[in-house]
C-alpha cells in the first residue's frame, strides 16, 4: 500500500464511522449488546413515543408480523436481524435512542481511532465542510460524536445522514441525494468508507473516494476495490 495517497482538495468531506473513523468491533462488542439488553424496555415503557411507534411500524411491516403482534415478536424480529448485522432503518431507530440514552447518562463513551480526531480536526481548520453518512441513526450519531473520549466534536460538522434521510448506503441514489442537500457538485465531495460497495456507489453518483482498511477491523481482508486505498488518515494529502 502507498504511504501517501494526494487528492485534490474536497470542498466537503462525507465520513462513514464503522471502520473508518471508529472500530466495528467496539459497536459489535459494545453497542451491540448494549442496545439487545434494552429492546423490550423501550418498546414496551416507551410504548407511545413517536419515534418507538414509528420504529414499531416498520418492524411489523419489514419482518411480515401481524398489526398487534406482541413485544416478545418484535425483539425477537430486532435480535435477528441484529445477529445478522443486516442495517434494518427500524433496528437503527431503536439503537439510537438507546445509545443515546446511554452516552446521556455516562454508561457509553464512543471509540475513534487514535488518528481519526486529528484529521477532522484539522480538515475543519482547513475550511472543508465535514459530514456523516453512516448507517446508524441521526440520534447515534449525534451521541456518538457528541460523546467521544476528545469531548464534543459535533460543532465540526455541518451535518448528518442516515438510511431514513438519503437512502441505502450502496445505492447511487443515495449519494445523489446527500449532494443535492449539500449543495455542492459531486466532484467536489470526497467520501471515506471501509466497504467497496459504498464506494462504487458514491463514485457512481461522481464523487471522490477513499477506501479505509483498518489493519484487524471486521471488513479490511474484503479490500477496497480500486479505489485510492489507505489505514490511517494520515496518509491523505490535498492540494
Amino acid at each position: 500500500m502507498s504511504t501517501t495517497v494526494t487528492l485534490k482538495r474536497p470542498e466537503a468531506i462525507v465520513l462513514d464511522i464503522e471502520g473508518t473513523t471508529s472500530s466495528t468491533w467496539f459497536v459489535h462488542d459494545v453497542l451491540y449488546p448494549y442496545s439487545r439488553e434494552r429492546f423490550t424496555e423501550y418498546l414496551t415503557d416507551r410504548a407511545d413515543d413517536e419515534d418507538v411507534q414509528r420504529a414499531r411500524g416498520q418492524i411489523i411491516d419489514l419482518a411480515g408480523l401481524d398489526p398487534d403482534a406482541d413485544t416478545a415478536q418484535l425483539v425477537a424480529a430486532l435480535e435477528d436481524w441484529l445477529d445478522r448485522d443486516e442495517k434494518r432503518t427500524p433496528l437503527k431507530i431503536l439503537q439510537g435512542l438507546i445509545w443515546a440514552d446511554g452516552f446521556a447518562k455516562g454508561d457509553l463513551t464512543s471509540h475513534f481511532f487514535d488518528d481519526a480526531v486529528p484529521a477532522i480536526r484539522r480538515w475543519h481548520e482547513d475550511g472543508i465542510e465535514l459530514w456523516v453518512f453512516s448507517s446508524g441513526s441521526l440520534s447515534s450519531q449525534r451521541a456518538w460524536f457528541g460523546n467521544s473520549p476528545d469531548g464534543d466534536l459535533l460543532p465540526l460538522f455541518s451535518g448528518h445522514f442516515d438510511t431514513e434521510n438519503a437512502g441505502p448506503k450502496r445505492v447511487a441514489s443515495s449519494y445523489a441525494t446527500i449532494r443535492e442537500q449539500i449543495g455542492r457538485p459531486a466532484a467536489s465531495l470526497l467520501f471515506f468508507s471501509d466497504l467497496v460497495e459504498e464506494l462504487d456507489a458514491a463514485e457512481e453518483d461522481g464523487w471522490g473516494t477513499v477506501g479505509v482498511r483498518r489493519e484487524g477491523d471486521q471488513h479490511a481482508e474484503r479490500g477496497v476495490g480500486e479505489h485510492p486505498e489507505i489505514s490511517t488518515f494520515e496518509q491523505v494529502r490535498f492540494t
